[in-house]
């Protein structure tokens, strides 16, 4: 039975006590052993370290957990009819505790410092992006989670269409759909079909508290064969 009451509960727990690799070893035990985006897609202070202190606030921006609001994009070669095709509209329809998770195209930056500003200000969780984001002095000073390939300024209104949101997408191994949840940070970005997710963060907490125990054990002498055998992971 689930230990957390609300949706915001739930990801403050994930934020606190898991991290990707123990939930990535559970999907995987599960059967789920494609869900982990590209290597390559890394939080954004990790590609571009300028950023500082938040005025004594926490670093938000090296984990983000939210559920996913898919959005489709594709590469053009001239100014279409509709500038940046349905961005804004998939920006404004943004809800609280949603990941913007974009895909498609990859001949210019897919996010920046507007796009930032209205996600936050909509509650939204972060933003992750097959592709590349700039204003990047910008983005670290509001102190939210974007996660990106690389930082690259060439402008999207002549060389990207955002064509449809809230639909399936791929981004490398993994199929997303929207509501899915997505969860993120230094060590990479995974996806949770919403349909396991509790059972998926329940066994994650038991397996993260256990590897806790198993790292004490062998602080405290104990062998790791022992110790891998006395708290079941081998």
């Amino acid at each position: 039975m689930a230990i957390w009451k609300n949706d915001e509960e739930m990801f403050e727990l994930m934020k606190e006590k898991l991290y990707t690799p123990v939930v990535g070893d559970i999907l995987d035990q599960m059967g789920y052993t494609h869900q982990f985006l590209p290597a390559g897609i890394r939080p954004l202070p990790a590609l571009a370290p300028i950023g500082g202190k938040f005025n004594d606030e926490p670093d938000n921006r090296f984990k983000l957990a939210g559920y996913a609001c898919t959005v489709l994009e594709h590469d053009v070669f001239k100014m279409p009819e509709k500038p940046f095709g349905y961005l804004t509209e998939a920006l404004d329809q943004l809800k609280p505790n949603e990941i913007y998770i974009a895909t498609g195209a990859h001949n210019s930056a897919l996010w920046g410092e507007l796009l930032t500003t209205t996600a936050k200000v909509r509650g939204a969780a972060g933003a992750v992006l097959d592709g590349y984001t700039r204003d990047t002095p910008q983005v670290l000073g509001l102190n939210w989670p974007v996660f990106a390939r690389a930082c690259w300024a060439q402008d999207s209104s002549v060389r990207t269409y955002v064509s449809e949101f809230r639909c399936p997408i791929e981004i490398g191994q993994v199929t997303i759909h929207d509501g899915d949840l997505v969860f993120g940070d230094i060590d990479g970005v995974l996806i949770i079909p919403r349909e396991v997710a509790s059972e998926v963060l329940e066994k994650s907490l038991e397996k993260a508290t256990g590897e806790k125990k198993v790292r004490k054990a062998i602080e405290e002498g104990m062998s790791a064969t022992e110790a891998f055998a006395a708290f079941g992971i081998l």
